[in-house]
């Protein structure tokens, strides 16, 4: 089962380097964990809901985490 994070982070300035989420990552406000793509998809619009958000200061993003259903072999 795949699990999922919904992650609000701080929107970066841009600094005219291209951006690496690896390397440097942007700033964790908060972070929630969801079982499935629907509860993860009402958190995110909770959060896009914040002023912060709207505002474009900060960024949300829902991301898979986990393993993913196994295919049955043929």
């Amino acid at each position: 089962m795949t699990r999922f994070l919904v992650v609000l982070t701080d929107v970066r300035l841009p600094d005219g380097t291209r951006r690496d989420e690896r390397t440097s990552p942007e700033r964790r406000r908060q972070v929630v964990g969801a079982s499935s793509r629907e509860a993860a998809d009402r958190i995110a619009g909770a959060f896009m809901a914040l002023g912060m958000v709207r505002a474009g200061r900060q960024r949300v993003k829902v991301i898979a985490v986990g393993r993913r259903p196994r295919h049955p072999a043929f």
